[in-house]
């Protein structure tokens, strides 16, 4: 994927510890479906093929089960986590006034740096298209726009919260993906949002992260 705006432009790269990197590439891995719903978790296996020890897996595999990712039997071991599109309403109740609050957040505290990082990318958006992408890069830019905007909003418990609740939002997202004919309109919603942010208005990005969470909604329950 090229691009004039990196997929890390919304925070700076810090070195992570194996255990945060376990996490953060198994979390990716189950919101993809490359570890598909129900599917058994080999700690080994992913031991192996992130190139670290089991330790550092099992630390993340226990986080994952917080985050609704992974759950674990007594004696039967752990597995991916069911998708429920009856999950999607508990989702969608919290998401609704979550995700205006921290669109609101970021367009009142927005500094001059970032602001031109998301009109930036609200350019790149525009112009990208979305048909020629693969599925993962499609809900890979969704995942991105919005932890910026988490991230952006400067406040580390409601990141981490919505953070939680996009994700799972995510998995349901790509059960359908192959279903939608118009999945890219969804991901260039965020266009006018980004906008709204950049120029500092808090009034519209409330309204249009309103409105983004309630057109995902609808979207997957026509899915249905």
């Amino acid at each position: 994927m090229q691009s004039g705006v990196a997929m890390s432009s919304s925070t700076k790269d810090q070195p992570i510890s194996m255990a945060e990197k376990a996490y953060q590439s198994i979390r990716d891995r189950l919101i993809m479906l490359d570890i598909p719903p129900m599917e058994p978790i080999d700690d080994a296996a992913l031991a192996q093929s992130l190139d670290i020890g089991r330790t550092p897996v099992r630390e993340a595999l226990k986080r994952l089960e917080i985050d609704r990712l992974v759950v674990s039997y007594p004696r039967r071991g752990t597995f991916a986590t069911a998708v429920d599109i009856t999950d999607l309403a508990y989702i969608s109740d919290l998401r609704v006034h979550l995700e205006p609050l921290a669109a609101r957040r970021a367009a009142e505290t927005l500094g001059d740096a970032e602001a031109g990082e998301f009109a930036e990318l609200a350019d790149f958006l525009d112009n990208m298209d979305f048909r020629s992408l693969s599925r993962d890069e499609v809900m890979r830019w969704d995942l991105h726009v919005h932890r910026a905007i988490y991230h952006a909003a400067g406040n580390p418990h409601l990141e981490d919260t919505l953070i939680r609740y996009d994700n799972l939002a995510t998995r349901i997202f790509c059960v359908f993906l192959d279903r939608m004919p118009d999945f890219d309109s969804h991901v260039m919603e965020h266009s006018g949002l980004l906008r709204a942010i950049s120029s500092r208005e808090p009034d519209k990005a409330d309204r249009l992260a309103h409105e983004h969470v309630l057109n995902f909604d609808k979207a997957m329950r026509s899915l249905v």
